[in-house]
């Protein structure tokens, strides 16, 4: 029975060793993640504009390059 208790302390040992090399390592990197994360999002929006407004842009177009128009009521008067 001391043998699996002592097999235990050392796996509790080795995860919580894990854990705070873990936090170091994001503690002493966080500029660089920080950047990469600002990076993505930066790419994410530049593309998800670039791809809702095409023309506009100058992406490439997929539709048709007429105007939209639009059936309005007429004037009551």
């Amino acid at each position: 029975m001391q043998k699996v208790i002592n097999v235990l302390a050392l796996l509790s040992f080795g995860v919580s060793a894990c854990v705070v090399a873990g936090g170091v390592y994001i503690y002493q990197n966080q500029e660089e993640i920080k950047d990469n994360i600002k990076e993505q999002v930066i790419n994410a929006a530049t593309s998800g504009v670039t791809d809702a407004l095409p023309g506009m842009l100058g992406g490439s177009s997929t539709g048709s390059e007429s105007p939209v128009t639009m059936d309005l009521p007429g004037v009551p008067f």
